[in-house]
C-alpha cells in the first residue's frame, strides 16, 4: 500500500487548483466561506460550470460521460474543492442514483436518465426515510400496489433534502408485505410532478428550509420506472448507502474547517493572548488535528484498496462514524472560539441580504447555525450507533 501521491497525481492536483482559481465565481466562493444559504440557481450555476469542463460526475466512467478518474483523483478533487470554498455538489443525482442506474438499470433507463443528470435537467431527491423507518430503514411502510403497467404508491417520506427543488425522486417502496421485510422492497424512480405528491417544508434548528416531508397519495408510477427486479430494492438501497456513507466522511471539508478554526483561534483574544495559546483549548485543537490525520490515512487506505479493484464495504461505515464525529467536534470548537459572538443570529445576512463590517462578526453569523446543522451528521445516512454495530459485526467479528 502506497499512501504517497505520485508526480502525475501532484500535477493533477495543480490542474484542479488552477481550474478552481479561474472558474469558481467569487460570489459563490464567498457564500461558502461565510456559510451563507444557497439557492437552487447557485447550485445549478456551479454544477453547469463543472459540467462544461467534464468534471461534474467525478465518479462516473468515461462510457457514461464521466472523466474516468480513479479513486485517488476523486479524493484530490474533493479535497481541493473544499479548500477553495467550492460548494458541495448536490449528490442525489450524480453520486447516488446514477451509480444505481448504471449497475442495476435497464439500457433504456441509462440512455434516458444519465445524460439528463449530466446536464442538470433533472434534480433528484431521496425517498428513503419515513416517520417510522429511519435507521431501521427496512421497516418502511410506503406501499406500491401493481395495477397493470403502473404501481399505485401511497405513503410518506421525511427528511427529504432539497425536495422543494427536485423534479425526480428515487424511492424505496414496499411491493410485497408478506415476505421478510428486506425482501419485499422495490426501487422506483418517481416524477415529482405526478398527481398525488405533496411536499411540505421542515424548518430546521438553524432556520433553514433544507429538508421536507413528502406525501404520496395514490401516485401512479410506470413499472418501467422500477430499477432492478421487483423485490430487489434492498440490494439497490445498500449499494447506494455505501456511496453515501463514504462521502459523509467529508475529509476535505474537515480539513478546511480545521484551517479556519486555527486561523480564528489566532485572531480571537483571551485575556490579551490568542485563544490558541490557551492550553485547554489548544489541547482539543491538537487532538482534533491528530484524529483528522488518522482519518485521512484510513481514507487513503480505503482508496488504495479501491484503486486495486476492491469495493468499499463496512469501511464506509467506519469513515462515516469518525468523519461525522470529527466535523461535529470542529463545529463545537469554532462555536467556543467565537464565544458570545456566536449568539447573535442574522438570518438576512445568511440569506445574502446585507453585509457585516466586522470580519469576526461575519464569520460568527453562521457559527451557531452551522453548529446546529452539524448535529445531523451523526444521524443521517444511517445513525452512528447503527454504523458502529456494522463495524463490530463485519470487521471485528463480534
Amino acid at each position: 500500500m502506497n499512501l504517497t501521491y505520485s508526480a502525475e497525481e501532484q500535477r493533477f492536483r495543480q490542474e484542479v487548483r488552477d481550474f478552481l482559481a479561474d472558474a469558481l465565481p467569487n460570489d459563490i466562493r464567498e457564500r461558502v466561506r461565510l456559510g451563507r444559504r444557497f439557492s437552487a440557481d447557485d447550485h445549478l450555476r456551479w454544477q453547469t460550470i463543472l459540467g462544461e469542463r467534464g468534471w461534474l460526475a467525478a465518479n462516473w466512467p468515461v462510457e457514461h460521460g464521466g472523466p474516468g478518474w480513479g479513486p485517488v483523483q476523486r479524493h484530490i478533487f474533493d479535497e481541493e474543492c473544499a479548500a477553495a470554498h467550492a460548494p458541495t455538489i448536490v449528490p442525489f443525482g450524480v453520486n447516488m442514483v446514477a451509480p444505481v442506474i448504471m449497475k442495476f438499470g435497464t439500457e433504456a433507463q441509462k440512455r434516458h436518465y444519465l445524460p439528463r443528470i449530466l446536464t442538470n435537467q433533472d434534480w433528484w431527491c431521496q425517498g428513503y426515510s419515513e416517520p417510522g423507518a429511519g435507521s431501521d430503514l427496512a421497516s418502511l411502510k410506503t406501499r406500491a400496489v401493481r395495477d397493470g403497467d403502473h404501481y399505485i404508491v401511497t405513503g410518506q417520506k421525511t427528511w427529504t433534502t432539497l425536495g422543494q427543488h427536485a423534479n425526480m425522486m428515487f424511492c424505496l417502496v414496499r411491493t410485497d408485505p408478506d415476505v421478510r421485510k428486506q425482501a419485499g422492497i422495490s426501487f422506483l424512480l418517481i416524477d415529482m410532478a405526478s398527481a398525488g405528491i405533496t411536499v411540505r417544508p421542515i424548518i430546521t434548528l438553524d432556520g433553514a428550509h433544507e429538508v421536507n416531508e413528502v406525501f404520496l397519495d395514490e401516485v401512479r408510477v410506470p413499472v418501467v420506472n422500477r430499477v432492478g427486479e421487483e423485490g430487489e430494492g434492498w440490494t439497490c438501497a445498500k449499494f447506494l448507502l455505501t456511496h453515501e456513507r463514504t462521502g459523509i466522511a467529508g475529509l476535505g471539508h474537515a480539513k478546511q474547517a480545521l484551517r479556519h478554526l486555527k486561523s480564528l483561534a489566532t485572531r480571537v483574544q483571551h485575556r490579551g493572548r490568542p485563544l490558541l495559546e490557551l492550553a485547554s483549548f489548544r489541547q482539543r485543537v491538537v487532538k482534533a488535528d491528530m484524529e483528522l490525520m488518522a482519518l485521512e490515512v484510513t481514507n487513503l487506505r480505503v482508496i488504495a484498496a479501491a484503486r486495486d479493484g476492491g469495493v468499499p464495504g463496512a469501511e464506509s461505515s467506519l469513515l462515516k462514524v469518525r468523519g461525522s464525529e470529527l466535523r461535529q467536534e470542529l463545529s463545537d470548537l469554532t462555536r467556543r472560539a467565537l464565544g458570545p459572538a456566536a449568539l447573535p443570529f442574522f438570518p438576512d445576512f445568511l440569506h445574502g441580504d446585507g453585509e457585516l463590517d466586522d470580519p469576526i462578526l461575519a464569520e460568527s453569523a453562521a457559527g451557531a447555525a452551522q453548529y446546529f446543522n452539524r448535529r445531523k451528521l451523526s444521524i443521517y445516512g444511517g445513525a452512528n450507533e447503527i454504523q458502529k454495530s456494522i463495524v463490530a459485526k463485519t470487521i471485528l467479528g463480534m
